[in-house]
């Protein structure tokens, strides 16, 4: 889609067109019946366009709560935070009264900072503009958002006392995995925090320790907070915190569509140390992949009073069910050194029925495992392949299960 063709879209007639569109059958199989069908409403292009955006916003509803009156761009839809992360990281911002959002693509963040501050919204991609603005309009934002074209790299950014930087993890179709394919570069923070030190970066979740050491050594060394961020116990974005924004070292923060408004937290400052090993227990936890990925593994075991199975591996024992937002729990059957004769003998001997298999360290394909292993008996179990101790080994478990609250839990 090109500008010219969204302009129209924004029309009374485009308008139509894209209510036609919303009203047909946007399953993948009706599809050239639908555009053929729209395609005697309008020239081709505009039809493409009405019917790409009438499905995008059905997939874009997982994100945004105003999606059906929202306007987006497949590449740009997928690279946008939802509401729920958008929201929650705005929060950063309320202290503020004007921030610039650089890179704002469609308009995710900016209509989330837009609730707590006044916007300067910035972006060379005038279509991506044209739609940020247009989506500022659908959620009654416009007045308190200024749109600016510009490449950052030569602009002379807006006034404002904060920064919230979204560079681009894409170049010429393809995923940057580092820190050095982001475009712009995110190197530009040194540049900028000379007048405006609160800055914000949207960085991927699979942002290496490496890159990490890589930036804070080209810029100086300066304060420097990761925070990790997962959604129902999924991983799914990194941001990078500068200046008074940040509060340096790692965080893990774990969002749940339930309770959006209640993150739980764990920060480097609540780990000392290495957890101590010890054999599987009557209870063992898997821990959130944001938990895992900001180190604070050894942390959460010192808060729920485990021990890890193995240095290498992430999961966390006890002889206690002890309730905490920060990990999954599973009651242990048995363990045993891992041996597939064996396990299916053990199997069997517990009545099992539908296998699931999850693994942490093994090489093993879990689908192809769990069948093999699945029987006809009553009880659905876990089967947990990891190490223990440096040595193989499989766990039998139920669950997962909800231990009760302790009360010593935060």
């Amino acid at each position: 889609m090109d500008l010219a063709t969204f302009n129209w879209l924004l029309s009374d007639a485009g308008q139509a067109l894209i209510a036609a569109a919303a009203a047909g059958d946007l399953s993948e199989g009706a599809r050239l019946r639908e555009l053929t069908r729209l395609r005697r409403l309008a020239d081709p292009a505009r039809a493409a366009a009405a019917y790409e955006l009438a499905r995008l916003r059905r997939h874009a509803a997982a994100k945004f709560a105003g999606a059906a009156s929202m306007y987006f761009t497949r590449e740009a839809l997928e690279q946008s935070s939802g509401e729920l992360i958008a929201g929650y990281r705005a929060r950063r911002y309320q202290p503020f009264a004007r921030v610039a959002d650089l890179c704002c693509g469609i308009g995710g963040d900016t209509l989330a900072l837009a609730r707590v501050a006044q916007v300067a919204a910035v972006d060379r991609d005038p279509l991506r503009l044209a739609i940020a603005a247009a989506n500022a309009r659908a959620a009654g934002l416009a007045e308190r958002v200024t749109f600016i074209e510009g490449d950052l790299v030569d602009l002379r950014l807006p006034a404002a006392e904060a920064i919230f930087f979204d560079p681009a993890r894409r170049a010429d179709g393809r995923r940057a995995f580092t820190l050095a394919g982001y475009q712009p570069p995110v190197t530009l923070v040194g540049r900028w925090s000379a007048h405006t030190p609160a800055i914000g970066v949207k960085a991927a979740p699979g942002l290496s320790d490496a890159d990490l050491a890589g930036l804070a050594e080209q810029l100086g060394r300066p304060a420097l907070e990761a925070e990790f961020i997962s959604v129902d116990g999924e991983l799914k974005e990194a941001a990078l915190w500068f200046g008074p924004l940040a509060s340096p070292g790692r965080r893990a923060t774990l969002l749940t569509s339930a309770r959006p408004d209640q993150p739980a937290h764990m920060h480097t400052r609540d780990s000392a140390g290495p957890a101590p090993l010890a054999p599987p227990g009557a209870f063992l936890y898997e821990p959130d992949p944001a938990v895992i990925r900001a180190h604070l593994v050894a942390g959460l075991a010192q808060q729920i009073g485990a021990a890890q199975l193995d240095r290498e591996i992430a999961y966390l024992t006890s002889d206690q069910p002890i309730a905490t937002p920060f990990a999954r729990c599973w009651r242990v059957l048995e363990w045993l050194p891992f041996s597939l004769k064996r396990l299916r003998a053990r199997l069997r001997a517990l009545d099992a029925g539908a296998v699931t298999v999850k693994k942490r360290g093994s090489p093993l394909d879990t689908d192809a495992l769990a069948r093999q292993l699945s029987a006809g008996g009553p009880r659905p179990l876990v089967v947990i392949l990891t190490f223990v101790a440096g040595r193989p080994a499989a766990l039998i478990c139920e669950g997962p299960i909800a231990p009760p609250a302790a009360p010593h839990q935060r």
